[in-house]
């Protein structure tokens, strides 16, 4: 049988039924999703939190069917951000529903439901985002205001002789550095628990660094930055005139995109 999750038990009781008659809207329309956020990351890690909302994962082709569902069932509906966000709401309490990453690299596509994990959220039968589709979409979380570094080291040291590190590799593709300072950085956190990481995962990471490093230096003017943080690297786009990579393949954003997402900062996502 498995434990009630801690970061159920301290909700309102009128927030705890939006949430499950959400779920069960969704279950009963028979229409794919996944749940993540702090219900995933406490069954994969056992650190509880008391967020203000609640996250699912979906594709994006089935986004509007989805909206249009929790519309159909009373909740009032918006596309927040049309490359990665749409919300419902049920007065103050809201549900995310996620379809990529807010700098356009972490898309939602059926490999995240291909590798999820049965579980049961207030004790409905959900399936979890997988624990390396957290890691590659928390990597990339790197704003003052928000570092989810140590949620990627306790994601590390909870499952890391259990994860995909070949699948994990793969979904990071051209990112890898940003894998690599993340496996650094949890040898330095947690000593006791190098073993996590694969040696074989460090000598691959370590062997294209060193190629990196004897490669001659890239011709284009890019600023990959705004990958890690949308406010920290407008400098280098706005003044010095580097390429934004969130607009270069393999990014997802247009420059519409951007402009709202930055249009946002210090909002409330």
């Amino acid at each position: 049988m498995q434990a009630k999750l801690a970061s159920t038990q301290h909700l309102d009781p009128s927030t705890r039924d939006f949430y499950r008659q959400a779920l069960q809207t969704l279950r009963r329309a028979k229409l794919p999703f996944l749940v993540g956020g702090a219900y995933a990351f406490e069954r994969y890690t056992g650190i509880a939190r008391h967020t203000k909302d609640f996250d699912i994962f979906v594709c994006q082709p089935d986004l509007k069917k989805i909206l249009d569902t929790f519309a159909a069932a009373g909740y009032h509906t918006e596309l927040t951000f049309p490359h990665w966000l749409g919300k419902a709401f049920c007065g103050g309490d809201f549900v995310d529903v996620i379809f990529g990453a807010g700098n356009g690299v972490a898309r939602v596509d059926e490999g995240w439901f291909d590798h999820a994990v049965d579980a049961k959220v207030f004790n409905i039968p959900v399936r979890l985002c997988p624990v390396e589709e957290m890691i590659w979409s928390k990597a990339f979380v790197q704003e003052r205001e928000r570092y989810d570094g140590a949620d990627v080291a306790h994601l590390l040291r909870a499952q890391g002789k259990r994860l995909d590190w070949k699948r994990l590799l793969e979904r990071f593709g051209p990112h890898w550095r940003v894998l690599f300072s993340h496996l650094i950085l949890f040898g330095f956190v947690y000593p006791d628990e190098r073993a996590n990481v694969p040696t074989w995962v460090l000598r691959e990471l370590s062997k294209r660094l060193l190629a990196e490093a004897k490669a001659p230096a890239e011709d284009t003017r890019l600023c990959q930055g705004t990958l890690l943080s949308r406010e920290q690297y407008l400098v280098d786009i706005d003044r010095w005139k580097y390429a934004d990579a969130r607009l270069l393949s393999p990014g997802t954003m247009s420059r519409s995109d951007v402009a709202h997402w930055t249009a946002a900062i210090g909002e409330q996502d």
